[in-house]
């Protein structure tokens, strides 16, 4: 494992409730709120997410960099047929397999410990997501060619985006807990898209973020 998987690994493995929090309203009154106003978009990004993903019922998904299995296990009780999550923190890992045997959907998911580009399979994926993903990866296409192999009709993304005036503000604060955060224009997701591969996609500003459908 590289240097910059394992600060990765080391990093989530740490973070895992206070990443979770954001999702679940699991904290104090004042920080819910400033959730509320700086961090809508991650909610936001759920929603897009799971439209962009219909029909869900009976298709198979491969969640990259899945975390704590927020969008993996809303898919599987959508009816999804199967749900590949990757991880490439132990803790999250364990997290996704807790919650999908609470939730009853234990038996459509499968939740591997793996660096995405580690990922050994034959099988092919209706739909490919990567969500909050690519803020934490150096060098993002060879992952994003890895998902276009692995996907028969469309992958779903989100990017952080470049020059907004939380972009300095987060990297400063992750800097100081040992994590390096990458942040995009449109014209580079554009030029990665075709690099990897993508024939068509679109480009949705949301908040502070980019989401991403390729075809």
């Amino acid at each position: 494992m590289n240097r910059d998987l394992q600060r990765q690994r080391e990093f989530w493995n740490r973070e895992i409730r206070d990443f979770d929090a954001i999702y679940s309203g699991d904290k104090g009154r004042f920080s819910s709120f400033l959730d509320s106003v700086f961090r809508w978009d991650m909610k936001a990004r759920f929603q897009y997410t799971m439209l962009e993903s219909d029909p869900i019922e009976g298709r198979s998904f491969l969640d990259v960099g899945c975390g704590t299995g927020k969008y993996s296990i809303a898919l599987a009780r959508s009816s999804a047929r199967r749900v590949v999550g990757l991880d490439i923190s132990e803790e999250m890992v364990k997290e996704c397999l807790r919650v999908a045997a609470l939730e009853g959907v234990g038996d459509r998911c499968e939740f591997v410990q793996t660096d995405p580009l580690a990922f050994s399979t034959d099988e092919r994926f209706d739909v490919s997501i990567a969500i909050g993903l690519f803020d934490y990866i150096r060098e993002p296409l060879d992952v994003l060619r890895k998902m276009r192999e692995l996907t028969v009709q469309r992958s779903i993304f989100s990017f952080p985006r470049a020059f907004t005036w939380r972009a300095p503000v987060r990297k400063a604060r992750l800097a100081l807990k040992g994590c390096d955060v990458f942040f995009y224009s449109r014209g580079k997701i554009e030029r990665l898209l075709s690099e990897a591969g993508y024939r068509s996609f679109r480009i949705r500003k949301v908040g502070k973020l980019y989401c991403v459908t390729a075809e």
